[in-house]
Parts: structure tokens; sequence; C-alpha cells
């Protein structure tokens, strides 16, 4: 059974493997809000869940050992194992959806595991791990639904309360949900006034369905940047500890998850992938009650593919007011794109993309249309570009 004094001895073991992480303040992020940054994202791995594998192998028998393990991951339990059994002379085997980034399948292979690639997401990744469970006597390491990889995880608890003695939450990412069952439990072992939120991506919601029907409940398909917690199924053992212990559990969407990624790196000099932003999304956003709070956001990871970082930027940008698509409609004479710059640059405003066109068949014979993307410093600012054009007489569309 799961026990405070299980996470101590987890925290034990642990204390020459893992790094502590620092907390950060963050007093950007959310006016009004005390915003702390657990900064899991800085990890060895760069994510939390070397903290639960570690552990879980560490009890693993002699015998057990030899035989070697196994796993499944979305990428970055995948090097949690395999650094846990390069420093346990284990062999690992993972398997991982052959849609995970690359970095996280290179970075796998070079803590000295053995890549599976499986057609499909996490979940057909799992069952293909216990086939080959069944079939070479490997000892599977869960990623989440393991009373020992949660109390790995409930570590970050006990790390948090004597960083941040008087705490009044915290906020969680949420996939399968074995880190915030071990931080929610910990939490609420240590001190039951504080608040523990969860987080979901809105296109992976499947313990926000769970808990909100009482059911466990599976998900037909899962579409998220967040890939990190794009988990179709939770667990038993972490729905019932989410049912017990968590106080409310929200989602946050893609374009929100992306403005989080921004801010963390603009105004903090943190990369975090999807999941490990989304405690940030859902404080941005006022998805949770943490007006004049201590709250902690948990940072799980900062393992995001290199190659979709600059969509994400780009979306951050739109969803924060940093850039905007003008669509104008101007009569065909000279002088027109000129007011029009001239406007935008008296406001300060910075075009960076600029596309005119005739208009198009049933319009206005001397119309056309100037569409312009541009650089601006919030939605006020944008609202305030938009006004000076309409006041000069131009039409938006």
């Amino acid at each position: 059974m799961l026990s405070l004094d299980s996470v101590y001895r987890a925290s034990y073991v642990l204390k020459n493997v893992i790094r502590k992480t620092d907390v950060i303040y963050a007093p950007k992020l959310k006016p009004g809000a005390q915003i702390y940054l657990k900064t899991e994202n800085l990890q060895i791995t760069g994510s939390f869940k070397v903290r639960g594998s570690y552990y879980k192998m560490s009890k693993l028998t002699d015998e057990e050992k030899a035989r070697g393990v196994i796993a499944c991951s979305a990428g970055n339990h995948a090097q949690g194992v395999a650094l846990s059994a390069q420093k346990n002379g284990i062999k690992a085997v993972i398997c991982l959806p052959d849609g995970a980034p690359i970095s996280k399948v290179e970075a796998t292979k070079s803590y000295g595991a053995e890549v599976c690639l499986v057609e499909g997401v996490y979940d057909d990744a799992y069952k293909k791990a216990l086939e080959l469970r069944d079939e070479k006597g490997y000892t599977f390491i869960h990623p989440f639904n393991d009373e020992d990889v949660i109390a790995g995880q409930g570590t970050i608890a006990l790390e948090v309360s004597e960083q941040i003695p008087d705490l009044d939450a915290i906020i969680v990412p949420i996939g399968g949900g074995g880190l915030i069952s071990g931080i929610a439990y910990t939490m609420k072992m240590l001190n039951p006034n504080i608040k523990v939120y969860g987080v979901q991506a809105a296109g992976a919601p499947s313990m926000y369905n769970s808990v909100h029907d009482s059911k466990i409940e599976e998900l037909e398909s899962v579409s998220t940047i967040a890939d990190g917690i794009a988990v179709k199924k939770p667990g038993d053992l972490t729905y019932e500890l989410c049912k017990k212990y968590v106080d409310e559990i929200v989602t946050v969407t893609d374009d929100e998850i992306s403005a989080a990624i921004l801010a963390l790196m603009e105004q903090h000099k943190l990369v975090t992938e999807g999941a490990g932003a989304v405690a940030v999304a859902a404080a941005m956003f006022g998805k949770v009650d943490i007006e004049n709070k201590k709250t902690v956001c948990v940072l799980s990871g900062g393992n995001i593919d290199v190659t979709i970082l600059s969509r994400v930027i780009k979306r951050g940008l739109l969803m924060s007011g940093r850039t905007a698509q003008l669509m104008i409609e101007l009569a065909d004479k000279p002088g027109q794109l000129k007011n029009v710059s001239r406007i935008i640059a008296d406001l300060g405003g910075n075009v960076i993309s600029v596309h005119h066109e005739r208009a198009n068949e049933g319009s206005d014979v001397n119309g056309c249309y100037l569409r312009i993307i541009l650089e601006t410093r919030n939605f006020e600012h944008i609202s305030q570009i938009k006004k000076a054009l309409c006041d000069f007489g131009f039409k938006l569309l």
C-alpha cells in the first residue's frame, strides 16, 4: 500500500541519483497570484519520470534484475527507465509509439536501452510491452499505475513542502495520473489544507472525464501538442487516488499551452514541453482559483521536440496578442497602402508580411484586399490599431 513512509524511503533511495530541483518565483505569469515554478524540466533526463522508475527498479530482486525490464512511454518515462536501468546494470527494452519525437527516441537509445517502435499511440505501445513481457519474462515498469512509481513521484511534494512551507496550492499536470497521485497523496498527508489542482490537455481529458463521471473511461482518440500527457485511459490506482486526494481537475487548450510555453521562455528562460507547461497555462488563463494564494506550478518536463518549437511559438504569439493578422478592404488607388502602413507605424506596430490582391468576382471592380501580419504588444494594442484604421475610413473584414 502507498504510505508516507514509502515516499520517504523513495526520497532516501533517490537522494544521490536525482537533482533536487529549484523552485523559482514567477510574479509576472498571473497578476494577483503568488506563483512559483517547480523546475522538474531541469531534472536529469529532462523530466520527473526518473524518480518513479529508479525507485521501482531499486526494489527488484536479483532474479528480476537479471531478466531485465520493459516499459512503454510517450517519451519521458522511456528515458527515466533507460537511465535507471543503466545505473543499476539492468537490460532495458522500451516500447515507444512510432510518432514519438525523434529527440526522445534518440535520447532513450543514448542511455543504453533497446527501443521498439510501435505503430499508434501510447496505449498501443503499452499492449506491445505486455506481449514482450509475457514472452521474454521481463519485469514491466508501469509509467503511472504502480505504487512504487507513485511513491517516487511523491518525493516532489516532500521537496516542495521544504522549499515553501506555507504553501496554499499546487497545480500538477495529469496524463495517466502517476505524478499527481504521488504529489496529491503526499501533500494531503503533510497538510490536508493544501489545494491540489490537476490539469489535462483538452484533447486528452481521460482523467477529467473519469473523475467527472465517477468511473474509469477510455477515450477513442487523443490529440494535443502535449504528447507527454496524451493518455487514453487512466490507471485504476491513479483514478482512485485522484478521486480521493485531488481537489479539482481542469483542462487547457493547445493555444493556451503554447502561450504558457512562450511565457516561460520569455520571462524565465525555461524551456518546457507541452505537458510541462499545462500547469502554468491553467494559472495564466484563470482555470483554477489561485487569487492571493501561494501556488506552485509543476513544470513536469522540458523535452520538447525542437522541430515543433517554432510552430508552438507562433501559436503562443497569436494567443498572447503578440502577432495579429488583419484583412483590410481598400479602394484600388495610389496611397492606400502608404496610409495603412503609416497608421500602423505611428502606433508602434511592426508589419512582417503583406499580401495584396485585386477584388474577386461579384465585388467592387475598383476594390482590392490587403492581408497584413504584424507584431504587436498585446490585445489592447491590436484593438488600438484596428480602431485607428477604421477611424481613417478603412473597412476591416
